[in-house]
């Protein structure tokens, strides 16, 4: 295990009726507000109603930017940034997933420092100070709702970036299960998909001594596993999202990556992907993920065959490494198919044309990945094997 510090500093407000706590929260740090949505969802359903009554009962001025990409833009971030300077806006509420919130992130930082946004995504610039941000979650899969990690899209320059700071954590985040009822089954399974992803970049570290690092992720995994095929045929049962919620806000909040050296290389191919093809993350990540590990088992097989035996029950008797590794991999990606996860990138009609760009684009450092450092033909290779 590696030395670590860990300071987790946002407050959740978990649970039925918690978008009450607004009216409390939102004037410790100003009444000035930022209201940063996606799509129409929130105002079809009544939250947007509800979210701007509440502001009003403690007299909040409100500007409000709308339509926040799936894999949000940093033409957007650069809007919000604009209004908060024009506005003099002190604080920001993300309505929505994690797309919306990593925007809010960006915009945040953006708009305490003089140069352009895209200097602290690409940390040509560290992240010093930002303004506060509360949000409202309505789309379980990041865990944007509880850490600093945020991934904006420079689509001009199809440039998918992560960057993070300690100023970029939500002050608070309500979580009422409540609130992602709306969401349809695609949505959800990409969110149950990105979950699991989060789990694993982590699981497969670059350390030793981390057991009870490695025992809360299968704890989460095998939860999600239990109940995400009844979670997809029954969308607006309570205690099926409410365990979902809790499960992807811990898959993320710093807690499984204390001391250990994690990986993110499939994310970082992903990124890549969805950089140029702009496809769900969460789609691309089910896709790449099997790739990955059966790339990275060719070398260090024992991992994963440890997730094949205490995740998916497999019998490890009689067999090499590489054997329970290899029904380790059909077991994720038979699970993620089952649930409605795409296994392919045809599925998306992606073909073998950009696969240099993408490659290119995933080398955010001369090698990527931490369990087993990957340079540019490896990347390549995985992304070939996931066509």
């Amino acid at each position: 295990m590696e030395n670590f510090q860990y300071h987790n500093p946002t407050k959740l407000f978990f649970g039925k009726g918690q978008l009450e706590a607004l009216k409390n929260e939102i004037p410790l740090y100003g009444k000035r507000v930022l209201v940063l949505y996606g799509g129409g969802s929130i105002k079809r359903n009544g939250l947007y109603d509800r979210v701007m009554s509440l502001l009003k009962e403690i007299d909040a001025f409100t500007v409000e930017l709308n339509g926040v990409e799936p894999n949000p833009r940093l033409t957007t971030v650069n809007k919000g940034i604009h209004l908060i300077k024009e506005n003099e806006l002190d604080f920001i509420l993300a309505i929505g997933g994690g797309s919306v919130i990593d925007c809010a992130k960006a915009i945040a930082a953006g708009s305490h420092y003089e140069g352009d946004v895209w200097d602290l995504v690409t940390k040509k610039a560290p992240v010093t100070s930002a303004l506060p941000i509360g949000t409202v979650l309505t789309l379980v899969a990041t865990g944007s709702e509880m850490n600093g990690g945020s991934v904006i899209t420079n689509w001009e320059a199809q440039d998918k970036r992560a960057f993070g700071s300690i100023h970029t954590f939500p002050k608070f985040s309500v979580l009422d299960p409540e609130l992602t009822f709306s969401v349809p089954r695609d949505q959800t399974v990409y969110g149950i998909v990105d979950i699991m992803s989060h789990v694993l970049e982590q699981y497969f570290h670059a350390s030793t001594n981390a057991p009870l690092q490695e025992r809360m992720g299968e704890a989460i995994l095998r939860t999600v596993i239990e109940v995400s095929p009844k979670l997809v045929d029954d969308l607006e049962n309570y205690a099926y999202r409410e365990v979902m919620m809790l499960n992807g806000t811990f898959a993320l909040n710093g807690t499984l990556s204390m001391g250990v050296k994690t990986d993110w290389a499939t994310h970082m191919i992903e990124h890549a992907v969805s950089a140029v093809h702009d496809i769900p993350h969460g789609g691309g990540l089910a896709i790449l993920f099997p790739h990955w590990m059966a790339y990275v088992a060719k070398q260090k097989p024992e991992k994963v065959a440890q997730l094949g035996i205490r995740v998916f029950d497999i019998d490890s008797k009689g067999k090499m490494d590489n054997e329970v590794a290899k029904e380790t991999i059909d077991a994720l990606r038979s699970f993620w198919n089952s649930i409605g996860a795409p296994a392919t990138l045809s599925d998306y009609k992606i073909d073998d044309k950009e696969l240099e760009l993408m490659s290119e684009r995933a080398m955010v450092a001369e090698t990527i990945g931490g369990y087993i450092p990957l340079k540019k033909e490896d990347v390549k290779e995985i992304l070939r094997n996931a066509l």
